[in-house]
């Protein structure tokens, strides 16, 4: 589809900041730090679903936070999720705003039922994607996670994009996992059935302000309306790899105070 020239202009600028951000100086300074301290796809998923539940808030704190939560795991977390005792487990103390010791302990079990039970987190995303989204396949990675014993209250870590969550920090997650940059941030360890022309924007305060800045999201809450609506302009700009454009939209935003 032609593009008409405002949105051509947008496009150029936005493609410019993709480059400038998309680099491995992004890492440190980012959540996607922790799971690429591990090589093992399966501690890289495990490592990353878990800063991505908690990647709320202050990036240093986040970035912390996920650290010792590592170190406390063994630096293996999925081995530790698969064979840790109940003791084990109990004497894991952590909190993160409203993510607690209990809420991370519940995580635990329902990681491991997925490993168990469904193949991992990677085959339940598979079997539940769309064709143009993976929205409905958060929405059953959702049910599925908690389809074991677990407390109601950690059911509100994992958002639901089918009860109008943008779902930023899972799309994050889903970014990590599915796309392959070829720049060394992005892992692509997903990206066989998966597609990155699947993915949907992690919405946030920074890449929603700097969207509307630019006049290409006019809805006022970052929810899954508004990731709709942002989609759709991100696909007309790259119908292949629409996401690259989160690293230019955050750069713009919490770098440059666009």
């Amino acid at each position: 589809m032609e593009l008409r020239e405002s949105l051509r202009e947008i496009k150029e600028f936005l493609d410019e900041k993709a480059i400038l951000y998309n680099q491995t100086s992004f890492i440190e300074n980012d959540p996607v730090f922790i799971p690429h301290l591990f090589e093992r796809k399966e501690d890289i998923e495990v490592s990353g679903f878990l800063t991505a539940t908690i990647a709320w808030g202050n990036r240093k704190s986040i970035i912390r936070n996920a650290a010792s939560l590592m170190e406390k795991m063994g630096e293996s977390p999925f081995d530790f999720v698969m064979s840790a005792s109940e003791q084990q487990i109990r004497k894991l103390e952590f909190v993160h705003r409203t993510f607690n010791r209990e809420d991370l302990h519940c995580f635990i079990h329902c990681l491991k039922h997925i490993y168990l039970h469904h193949g991992g987190m990677q085959n339940v995303f598979e079997a539940h994607a769309q064709k143009e989204t993976l929205q409905p396949a958060i929405s059953a990675f959702k049910r599925i996670f908690f389809e074991t014993d677990h407390l109601p209250r950690s059911e509100k870590h994992v958002s639901d994009p089918m009860q109008g969550s943008s779902a930023k920090r899972i799309n994050m997650m889903l970014r990590w996992f599915v796309r392959q940059d070829h720049k060394g941030v992005d892992f692509g360890i997903w990206n066989g059935t998966l597609q990155p022309s699947q993915l949907s924007l992690p919405l946030d305060v920074h890449t929603g302000n700097i969207a509307r800045k630019l006049g290409i999201l006019t809805r006022h809450q970052n929810d899954a309306k508004a990731l709709q609506e942002i989609d759709s302009v991100l696909r007309l700009f790259d119908p292949a790899d629409p996401v690259k454009y989160d690293y230019a939209l955050f750069g713009l935003g919490a770098v440059e105070k666009f």
